[in-house]
């Protein structure tokens, strides 16, 4: 007899997390490396030097500032048709595809593509982020290694999104916002077989990036803070806001990227058009390209214009927003970061004084929940980028708060909407499984016909055709055979029908001598995991003591009731504790009152 397993952790985690040490090599590797691009295109482009720094693109002439993102869509355009169309996007709902619908196989030419494209676009002025095209890029180089090897489906997706979390927490030196991302945006799971890689290869990256780019806060803030009871409370309405914000920016996105494909251009053409929307908004407000790590930085510190911030945050979100839907490459975080900082930077000037830059990281805390839906992602997002960790309970106050608004307000994120327009499905709430918390013990039918192996095929068939029988056998798709009160097989009910032209012979004729069994102490979802692998809808429930003793039958309609039990608790609604009002007792309605309280008949008169 044949047991179900467990499917969740298996001595293959341990083979998976150490292939993900070089993947985190890798992935921190190929964040410095993009990093270094950028700062090679911008110097290039707008200062005409050889440098690598990671640069501010400035005030130039104008012509520079208008037509620098215009070839640079043509580039990327290029890029896109005649390479692969895979880099077009902001790295995550590509990264996402290839996980849901392409057994997370992503093909190799798209971890050199994604990020020149993605360098391109932000050296030329774009104003988007490294972390998606470094999210793509490292979750490629995890599946090419993958693909070398002879893995499962859900190996290759642990081994892709740790190359993605790994770029990702070198890029910023934010390690458990990696892990978050990748358990809340990519691996749709929270179990062992895909966290433990994912961490080892985070872990690697993020020792890595400290040699090379330093192990401080990407934005440092050091100044005290001065909270007081009614911060937090003007925290959630910050966290309300953002929220407003962020659904204005996601509808602006798709609103772009609806506008393009009404174009009668080939889409190569339309990160040139986006291009010249950025050019336009560099024009009046400069500071708005590129990356923008020092706006960013000077939000953060307080140090940053009322004028100057009111510009970034009106520009830097339409330019951002109406670009990105041109199909450009390009990351969201950097952005909203900064779109996050401006908004709170603006709220500084109302809001009472907490401290430098303390508003502007709670904004973008919030603008972080609203737009890519992941609350807890977002605050320590906002913590490490930081380390600003006084700041903890306000940052999660608006953070939720946004996500929760974001929620009623929009059907979806930035994210999955991309993934929904291609007609896909993707669900990014997570819920205990109901099947993990009933046992077969709950459900499982105990009164059932078991057959003996020398019994007539007939006498079986007057079995399954008698609606009458107590022991309902008519309605038992699967037949324990017990000899001597030992289980040695089963017959299914459909192989007993198939024999009603030619009832002869016995039961032994129809046996199943390795029948897949479980144990009343099994969840319901190892049952179905079960029930699945094996192709088979009912199980043989036996003694955990003694595999030969059979004490129940479980099938498939039976895995419905812990679906029905947890529709029922989120559906069904009642009353459970209420207050009687006891009245004075001078009176048989008084005494009535105070008989029914203590639940006892009333008195008569």
């Amino acid at each position: 007899m044949r047991h179900l397993g467990d499917f969740t952790a298996t001595p293959r985690m341990l083979w998976i997390a150490v292939l993900a040490v070089p993947i985190g090599a890798a992935g921190a590797g190929a964040a410095w490396c993009l990093l270094r691009l950028i700062g090679l295109i911008t110097n290039a482009v707008f200062y005409q030097r050889v440098s690598t720094e990671l640069i501010a693109p400035g005030r130039h002439a104008w012509w520079l500032v208008l037509f620098a993102p215009v070839v640079g869509g043509l580039v990327i355009g290029a890029m896109a048709r005649y390479g692969s169309e895979k880099i077009r996007g902001h790295g995550m709902p590509e990264a996402i595809e290839a996980i849901l619908l392409g057994g997370s196989k992503v093909q190799p030419r798209v971890a050199v593509l994604k990020p020149v494209s993605s360098a391109v676009a932000i050296g030329t002025g774009g104003p988007f982020g490294a972390e998606g095209p470094i999210i793509m890029t490292g979750g490629a180089l995890g599946s090419l290694l993958a693909q070398f090897l002879h893995l499962t489906a859900d190996e290759r997706k642990a081994l892709l999104v740790a190359g993605s979390a790994a770029g990702m927490a070198a890029t910023f030196n934010s390690p458990l916002a990696a892990l978050l991302l990748a358990a809340e945006l990519l691996l749709f799971e929270w179990l062992p077989r895909s966290l433990v890689p994912v961490a080892s290869a985070v872990a690697v990256a993020t020792v890595i990036r400290h040699h090379i780019l330093g192990p401080g806060p990407v934005f440092p803030v050091t100044s005290a803070l001065h909270l007081h009871d009614v911060d937090y409370l003007l925290a959630a309405v910050s966290g309300v806001i953002a929220a407003l914000l962020a659904i204005v920016a996601t509808v602006l996105v798709y609103a772009s990227e609806d506008a393009f494909h009404r174009l009668r251009l080939h889409w190569m053409w339309w990160p040139a058009i986006g291009g010249l929307v950025i050019g336009v908004g560099g024009l009046f407000v400069p500071q708005a390209l590129g990356v923008g790590y020092d706006v960013i930085g000077a939000e953060l510190d307080g140090s940053i214009s009322l004028g100057l911030v009111v510009g970034i945050l009106v520009v830097k979100t339409l330019i951002w927003s109406l670009s990105l839907g041109s199909g450009t490459s390009g990351g969201v975080l950097a952005p909203m970061f900064m779109i996050g900082g401006a908004l709170g930077a603006v709220e500084a000037h109302i809001f009472p004084s907490v401290g430098p830059g303390f508003w502007a990281l709670v904004a973008l805390a919030g603008v972080l929940g609203g737009v890519m839906r992941s609350p807890i992602t977002g605050v320590v997002f906002a913590l490490e980028l930081t380390h600003r960790w006084d700041a903890l309970l306000p940052i999660m106050i608006a953070s939720m708060t946004a996500y929760g608004v974001s929620t009623v307000l929009l059907r979806r994120s930035v994210l999955t909407e991309k993934i929904a327009r291609r007609g896909y499905h993707l669900s990014r709430e997570y819920d205990v499984d109901p099947l993990e918390i009933v046992f077969v013990s709950e459900v499982m039918t105990t009164k059932i016909v078991e057959f003996s192996p020398d019994l007539r095929i007939s006498q079986a068939l007057a079995v399954l055709n008698d609606p009458t029988d107590d022991y309902a056998g008519w309605r038992q798709q699967l037949y324990p055979v017990v000899k001597q009160g030992t289980l040695i097989g089963v017959v299914t009910r459909g192989a007993l029908l198939a024999r009603t032209e030619s009832p002869t012979g016995i039961i032994n004729d129809e046996l199943h001598a390795e029948p897949v069994v479980t144990h009343a102490d099994q969840p319901l979802r190892q049952v179905a995991e079960t029930m699945a692998v094996n192709d088979v809808s009912t199980l043989p429930v036996v003694d955990r003591r003694d595999d030969t003793k059979v004490v129940g039958v479980v099938s498939l309609p039976q895995l419905l009731d812990a679906r029905r039990r947890d529709q029922q608790e989120a559906r069904q609604r009642e009353r459970v504790l209420s207050i009687k009002l006891v009245r004075p007792t001078g009176s048989a309605r008084g005494a009535a009152a105070v008989a029914e309280d203590t639940e006892e008949p009333a008195p008569r008169g």
